[in-house]
Protein backbone atom coordinates (compact mmCIF):
# COMPACT_ATOMS: atom_id res chain seq x y z
CA UNK A 1 0.00 0.00 0.00
CA UNK A 2 1.43 3.35 -1.04
CA UNK A 3 0.53 6.66 0.59
CA UNK A 4 -1.68 7.60 3.50
CA UNK A 5 -5.32 6.50 3.61
CA UNK A 6 -7.46 9.39 4.83
CA UNK A 7 -10.21 8.15 7.12
CA UNK A 8 -13.32 9.23 9.01
CA UNK A 9 -13.74 7.73 12.49
CA UNK A 10 -17.10 6.74 13.95
CA UNK A 11 -16.31 7.12 17.65
CA UNK A 12 -13.86 8.61 20.15
CA UNK A 13 -13.97 10.02 23.69
CA UNK A 14 -11.53 12.90 23.27
CA UNK A 15 -13.93 15.57 24.60
CA UNK A 16 -14.43 13.71 27.89
CA UNK A 17 -10.66 13.27 28.32
CA UNK A 18 -10.11 16.97 27.63
CA UNK A 19 -12.84 17.91 30.11
CA UNK A 20 -11.47 15.71 32.90
CA UNK A 21 -7.70 15.65 32.44
CA UNK A 22 -6.39 18.56 30.35
CA UNK A 23 -3.77 20.34 32.51
CA UNK A 24 -4.05 23.59 30.58
CA UNK A 25 -6.65 25.08 28.26
CA UNK A 26 -8.45 22.04 26.81
CA UNK A 27 -8.78 23.66 23.40
CA UNK A 28 -5.03 24.33 23.21
CA UNK A 29 -4.35 20.78 24.37
CA UNK A 30 -6.32 19.49 21.41
CA UNK A 31 -5.05 21.95 18.82
CA UNK A 32 -1.37 21.93 19.81
CA UNK A 33 -0.99 18.38 21.15
CA UNK A 34 -1.03 16.72 24.54
CA UNK A 35 1.24 14.11 26.10
CA UNK A 36 -1.53 11.69 27.07
CA UNK A 37 -4.52 10.03 25.50
CA UNK A 38 -5.08 8.98 21.92
CA UNK A 39 -6.32 12.01 19.96
CA UNK A 40 -5.28 15.59 19.35
CA UNK A 41 -5.17 17.51 16.09
CA UNK A 42 -1.43 17.10 15.34
CA UNK A 43 -1.60 13.32 15.87
CA UNK A 44 -4.84 13.09 13.89
CA UNK A 45 -3.11 14.80 10.97
CA UNK A 46 -0.13 12.45 11.20
CA UNK A 47 -2.39 9.41 11.30
CA UNK A 48 -4.52 10.41 8.32
CA UNK A 49 -7.71 11.16 10.26
CA UNK A 50 -9.90 13.60 8.33
CA UNK A 51 -12.66 13.88 10.92
CA UNK A 52 -15.12 11.84 12.92
CA UNK A 53 -17.95 11.55 15.38
CA UNK A 54 -16.80 13.06 18.69
CA UNK A 55 -18.71 11.80 21.70
CA UNK A 56 -20.17 13.71 24.61
CA UNK A 57 -20.36 11.44 27.64
CA UNK A 58 -21.42 11.81 31.29
CA UNK A 59 -19.40 9.44 33.53
CA UNK A 60 -20.95 7.72 36.54
CA UNK A 61 -19.69 8.54 40.01
CA UNK A 62 -18.13 5.07 40.07
CA UNK A 63 -17.23 3.77 36.65
CA UNK A 64 -15.49 0.89 34.94
CA UNK A 65 -11.78 0.19 35.36
CA UNK A 66 -9.78 -1.56 32.70
CA UNK A 67 -8.52 -4.07 35.29
CA UNK A 68 -12.09 -5.39 35.52
CA UNK A 69 -11.64 -6.90 32.03
CA UNK A 70 -9.45 -9.75 33.26
CA UNK A 71 -9.77 -13.50 33.66
CA UNK A 72 -11.38 -16.17 31.56
CA UNK A 73 -14.75 -14.58 32.32
CA UNK A 74 -15.98 -11.36 33.90
CA UNK A 75 -19.22 -9.57 34.65
CA UNK A 76 -18.69 -5.90 35.46
CA UNK A 77 -21.61 -4.40 37.41
CA UNK A 78 -23.59 -1.74 35.59
CA UNK A 79 -22.39 1.69 36.75
CA UNK A 80 -24.97 3.77 38.63
CA UNK A 81 -27.33 6.11 36.81
CA UNK A 82 -26.24 9.73 36.39
CA UNK A 83 -28.69 12.39 37.63
CA UNK A 84 -29.99 14.75 34.96
CA UNK A 85 -28.40 17.87 36.47
CA UNK A 86 -24.99 16.21 36.80
CA UNK A 87 -25.14 14.86 33.26
CA UNK A 88 -26.15 18.22 31.82
CA UNK A 89 -23.29 19.97 33.61
CA UNK A 90 -20.53 17.74 32.15
CA UNK A 91 -22.18 17.56 28.71
CA UNK A 92 -22.41 21.36 28.62
CA UNK A 93 -18.73 21.57 29.54
CA UNK A 94 -17.70 19.20 26.75
CA UNK A 95 -19.88 21.02 24.21
CA UNK A 96 -18.25 24.29 25.28
CA UNK A 97 -14.79 22.78 24.85
CA UNK A 98 -15.63 21.76 21.31
CA UNK A 99 -17.08 25.20 20.55
CA UNK A 100 -13.86 26.80 21.83
CA UNK A 101 -11.71 24.38 19.82
CA UNK A 102 -13.52 25.40 16.65
CA UNK A 103 -13.25 29.11 17.49
CA UNK A 104 -9.55 28.92 18.40
CA UNK A 105 -8.59 26.76 15.43
CA UNK A 106 -8.67 29.63 12.92
CA UNK A 107 -10.54 27.47 10.44
CA UNK A 108 -8.57 24.27 10.98
CA UNK A 109 -11.50 22.52 12.72
CA UNK A 110 -15.14 22.64 11.60
CA UNK A 111 -18.27 21.45 13.41
CA UNK A 112 -20.35 19.80 10.69
CA UNK A 113 -24.12 19.30 10.60
CA UNK A 114 -24.45 17.49 7.26
CA UNK A 115 -22.49 15.31 4.87
CA UNK A 116 -22.17 18.29 2.54
CA UNK A 117 -20.42 20.22 5.30
CA UNK A 118 -18.15 17.25 6.05
CA UNK A 119 -17.15 16.94 2.40
CA UNK A 120 -16.56 20.69 2.08
CA UNK A 121 -14.40 20.72 5.20
CA UNK A 122 -12.29 17.79 4.04
CA UNK A 123 -11.89 19.32 0.56
CA UNK A 124 -10.57 22.48 2.22
CA UNK A 125 -8.14 20.45 4.40
CA UNK A 126 -10.14 21.23 7.53
CA UNK A 127 -10.78 18.70 10.28
CA UNK A 128 -14.47 17.70 10.25
CA UNK A 129 -16.21 16.99 13.57
CA UNK A 130 -19.74 15.63 13.97
CA UNK A 131 -21.17 15.85 17.49
CA UNK A 132 -22.39 12.61 19.10
CA UNK A 133 -24.02 11.93 22.48
CA UNK A 134 -23.08 8.60 24.07
CA UNK A 135 -25.92 7.86 26.47
CA UNK A 136 -28.84 10.29 26.76
CA UNK A 137 -28.64 11.01 30.50
CA UNK A 138 -28.40 14.76 29.80
CA UNK A 139 -31.76 14.75 27.98
CA UNK A 140 -34.96 15.26 29.96
CA UNK A 141 -38.12 13.22 29.46
CA UNK A 142 -39.77 16.12 27.62
CA UNK A 143 -36.80 16.25 25.18
CA UNK A 144 -36.21 19.97 25.65
CA UNK A 145 -32.45 19.35 25.95
CA UNK A 146 -32.55 17.34 22.72
CA UNK A 147 -33.78 20.41 20.84
CA UNK A 148 -31.03 22.55 22.41
CA UNK A 149 -28.28 20.03 21.65
CA UNK A 150 -29.55 19.59 18.10
CA UNK A 151 -29.38 23.35 17.60
CA UNK A 152 -25.80 23.22 18.96
CA UNK A 153 -24.87 20.66 16.30
CA UNK A 154 -25.77 17.23 17.70
CA UNK A 155 -26.31 14.79 14.84
CA UNK A 156 -25.73 11.36 16.43
CA UNK A 157 -27.01 9.85 19.67
CA UNK A 158 -26.86 6.57 21.56
CA UNK A 159 -29.98 6.33 23.78
CA UNK A 160 -27.97 4.45 26.40
CA UNK A 161 -24.42 3.74 27.40
CA UNK A 162 -23.78 0.50 29.33
CA UNK A 163 -26.09 1.41 32.20
CA UNK A 164 -29.78 2.20 32.76
CA UNK A 165 -31.43 5.56 32.16
CA UNK A 166 -34.97 6.82 31.60
CA UNK A 167 -34.79 5.85 27.91
CA UNK A 168 -33.67 2.25 28.21
CA UNK A 169 -31.16 -0.34 29.30
CA UNK A 170 -27.53 -0.81 28.29
CA UNK A 171 -25.55 -4.02 28.06
CA UNK A 172 -23.13 -4.76 30.91
CA UNK A 173 -19.46 -5.38 30.14
CA UNK A 174 -19.76 -9.15 30.38
CA UNK A 175 -17.70 -11.97 28.87
CA UNK A 176 -18.66 -14.44 27.61
CA UNK A 177 -22.20 -13.24 27.14
CA UNK A 178 -24.98 -12.73 24.67
CA UNK A 179 -26.10 -9.10 24.19
CA UNK A 180 -29.54 -10.31 25.29
CA UNK A 181 -29.05 -9.16 28.89
CA UNK A 182 -32.32 -7.48 29.84
CA UNK A 183 -35.08 -5.08 28.82
CA UNK A 184 -34.80 -2.62 25.93
CA UNK A 185 -36.31 0.80 25.38
CA UNK A 186 -38.79 2.41 27.73
CA UNK A 187 -41.79 4.40 26.46
CA UNK A 188 -39.63 7.51 26.80
CA UNK A 189 -36.94 5.78 24.75
CA UNK A 190 -39.41 5.07 21.97
CA UNK A 191 -40.27 8.75 21.93
CA UNK A 192 -36.59 9.65 21.78
CA UNK A 193 -36.02 7.41 18.76
CA UNK A 194 -38.99 8.97 16.94
CA UNK A 195 -37.68 12.46 17.75
CA UNK A 196 -34.23 11.55 16.44
CA UNK A 197 -35.78 10.35 13.19
CA UNK A 198 -37.69 13.62 12.89
CA UNK A 199 -34.60 15.74 13.58
CA UNK A 200 -32.35 13.54 11.43
CA UNK A 201 -30.14 12.48 14.33
CA UNK A 202 -28.42 9.11 13.83
CA UNK A 203 -29.43 6.54 16.49
CA UNK A 204 -26.38 4.57 17.65
CA UNK A 205 -26.97 0.96 18.79
CA UNK A 206 -23.53 0.20 20.18
CA UNK A 207 -24.30 -0.01 23.92
CA UNK A 208 -27.94 -1.08 23.94
CA UNK A 209 -29.28 -4.50 24.90
CA UNK A 210 -30.34 -6.88 22.16
CA UNK A 211 -33.98 -6.24 23.10
CA UNK A 212 -33.32 -2.52 22.78
CA UNK A 213 -31.71 -3.13 19.39
CA UNK A 214 -34.89 -4.81 18.15
CA UNK A 215 -37.02 -2.06 19.68
CA UNK A 216 -35.10 0.54 17.67
CA UNK A 217 -35.26 -1.63 14.54
CA UNK A 218 -39.03 -1.79 14.89
CA UNK A 219 -39.49 1.94 15.52
CA UNK A 220 -36.88 3.65 13.39
CA UNK A 221 -37.27 4.59 9.75
CA UNK A 222 -33.50 5.19 9.37
CA UNK A 223 -30.65 2.75 8.66
CA UNK A 224 -29.45 0.84 11.73
CA UNK A 225 -25.96 1.91 12.83
CA UNK A 226 -23.61 0.63 15.53
CA UNK A 227 -20.81 3.17 15.56
CA UNK A 228 -18.28 1.10 17.54
CA UNK A 229 -19.06 -2.61 17.85
CA UNK A 230 -17.60 -5.90 16.61
CA UNK A 231 -18.51 -9.47 15.69
CA UNK A 232 -19.93 -11.61 18.49
CA UNK A 233 -18.98 -14.85 16.71
CA UNK A 234 -15.30 -13.84 16.94
CA UNK A 235 -15.42 -12.29 20.42
CA UNK A 236 -18.44 -13.35 22.51
CA UNK A 237 -18.74 -10.11 24.48
CA UNK A 238 -22.15 -8.69 25.38
CA UNK A 239 -21.07 -5.53 23.52
CA UNK A 240 -20.72 -7.27 20.18
CA UNK A 241 -23.27 -8.00 17.47
CA UNK A 242 -24.84 -11.38 16.71
CA UNK A 243 -25.35 -12.69 13.18
CA UNK A 244 -29.04 -11.87 13.39
CA UNK A 245 -28.28 -8.28 14.39
CA UNK A 246 -25.75 -7.98 11.56
CA UNK A 247 -28.38 -9.25 9.13
CA UNK A 248 -30.80 -6.56 10.32
CA UNK A 249 -28.17 -3.85 9.87
CA UNK A 250 -27.50 -5.14 6.35
CA UNK A 251 -31.19 -5.23 5.48
CA UNK A 252 -31.65 -1.62 6.68
CA UNK A 253 -28.62 -0.48 4.60
CA UNK A 254 -26.88 0.58 7.82
CA UNK A 255 -23.27 0.35 9.04
CA UNK A 256 -21.02 -1.06 11.75
CA UNK A 257 -17.92 0.83 12.89
CA UNK A 258 -15.07 -1.52 13.85
CA UNK A 259 -14.05 -0.95 17.48
CA UNK A 260 -10.32 -1.13 18.33
CA UNK A 261 -10.94 -1.89 22.02
CA UNK A 262 -9.05 -5.15 22.44
CA UNK A 263 -11.68 -6.65 24.78
CA UNK A 264 -14.17 -6.50 21.90
CA UNK A 265 -11.65 -7.92 19.41
CA UNK A 266 -9.91 -10.80 21.15
CA UNK A 267 -11.49 -14.28 21.34
CA UNK A 268 -10.57 -14.30 25.05
CA UNK A 269 -12.20 -10.92 25.73
CA UNK A 270 -9.08 -9.45 27.35
CA UNK A 271 -8.25 -5.74 27.57
CA UNK A 272 -4.61 -6.21 26.52
CA UNK A 273 -2.52 -3.91 24.34
CA UNK A 274 -0.34 -6.77 23.10
CA UNK A 275 -3.01 -7.71 20.59
CA UNK A 276 -2.07 -8.50 17.00
CA UNK A 277 -3.81 -6.66 14.17
CA UNK A 278 -4.61 -9.98 12.50
CA UNK A 279 -7.72 -10.08 14.69
CA UNK A 280 -8.76 -6.66 13.35
CA UNK A 281 -8.48 -8.04 9.82
CA UNK A 282 -10.62 -11.05 10.78
CA UNK A 283 -13.37 -8.84 12.25
CA UNK A 284 -13.42 -6.57 9.21
CA UNK A 285 -13.54 -9.55 6.87
CA UNK A 286 -16.40 -11.10 8.84
CA UNK A 287 -18.31 -7.82 8.92
CA UNK A 288 -17.93 -7.46 5.15
CA UNK A 289 -19.06 -11.06 4.67
CA UNK A 290 -22.29 -10.33 6.57
CA UNK A 291 -22.90 -6.70 5.64
CA UNK A 292 -21.30 -6.22 2.24
CA UNK A 293 -18.50 -3.88 1.23
CA UNK A 294 -20.54 -0.68 1.66
CA UNK A 295 -21.62 -1.13 5.29
CA UNK A 296 -18.39 -1.34 7.32
CA UNK A 297 -16.27 1.52 8.66
CA UNK A 298 -13.98 2.39 11.55
CA UNK A 299 -15.26 3.33 15.02
CA UNK A 300 -11.98 3.34 16.91
CA UNK A 301 -13.02 4.13 20.52
CA UNK A 302 -9.80 6.18 20.84
CA UNK A 303 -9.51 7.81 24.28
CA UNK A 304 -12.05 5.32 25.62
CA UNK A 305 -10.29 1.95 25.56
CA UNK A 306 -7.06 -0.01 25.40
CA UNK A 307 -6.14 -0.35 21.71
CA UNK A 308 -3.42 -2.54 20.14
CA UNK A 309 0.15 -1.36 20.72
CA UNK A 310 0.82 -1.48 16.99
CA UNK A 311 -1.68 1.37 16.62
CA UNK A 312 -1.07 3.11 19.95
CA UNK A 313 -2.96 6.30 19.14
CA UNK A 314 -4.54 8.01 16.18
CA UNK A 315 -1.02 8.83 14.98
CA UNK A 316 -0.53 5.11 14.33
CA UNK A 317 -3.83 4.51 12.57
CA UNK A 318 -2.20 3.77 9.22
CA UNK A 319 -1.10 0.44 10.72
CA UNK A 320 -4.74 -0.65 10.44
CA UNK A 321 -4.83 0.03 6.72
CA UNK A 322 -1.45 -1.62 6.16
CA UNK A 323 -2.73 -4.73 7.94
CA UNK A 324 -5.90 -4.75 5.85
CA UNK A 325 -3.89 -4.30 2.64
CA UNK A 326 -1.60 -7.16 3.66
CA UNK A 327 -4.74 -9.22 4.28
CA UNK A 328 -5.83 -8.78 0.67
CA UNK A 329 -8.04 -5.71 0.84
CA UNK A 330 -7.69 -3.68 -2.36
CA UNK A 331 -7.48 0.10 -2.59
CA UNK A 332 -11.15 0.53 -3.56
CA UNK A 333 -12.32 -1.48 -0.55
CA UNK A 334 -9.93 0.37 1.76
CA UNK A 335 -11.38 3.69 0.59
CA UNK A 336 -14.91 2.47 1.30
CA UNK A 337 -13.91 1.28 4.75
CA UNK A 338 -11.89 4.43 5.48
CA UNK A 339 -14.44 7.07 4.53
CA UNK A 340 -16.83 6.23 1.71
CA UNK A 341 -19.15 4.02 3.74
CA UNK A 342 -19.45 6.58 6.54
CA UNK A 343 -20.36 9.30 4.05
CA UNK A 344 -22.97 7.03 2.51
CA UNK A 345 -24.74 6.15 5.75
CA UNK A 346 -24.49 9.67 7.18
CA UNK A 347 -26.12 11.01 4.02
CA UNK A 348 -29.02 8.61 4.69
CA UNK A 349 -29.30 9.56 8.39
CA UNK A 350 -28.22 13.15 9.09
CA UNK A 351 -28.52 14.39 5.51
Amino acid sequence: MDGTVGFFDGHNDALLRLALYARRDPERSFLEGRPDGHIDLPRARRGGMLGGLFALYAPSATGLRFDQFRGTSYDCPLPPEVPLADAQQIILKQTSILTRIVAASEGQVVLCRSVGEIRSAIAADRFAIVLHLEGAEAIDADLHALDVLHAAGLRSLGPVWSRTNIFGHGVPMRFPSSPDTGPGLTAAGAGLVRACNRLRILVDLSHITEQGFWDVARLSDAPLVATHSNVHALCPSSRNLTERQLDAIRDSDGLVGLNLATCFLRPDGQMRADTDLDIVVRHVAQLIEHLGETRVGLGSDFDGAVVPNSVGSVAGAQAIFRALAAGGFGSDLLQKFAIGNWMRVLALTIG
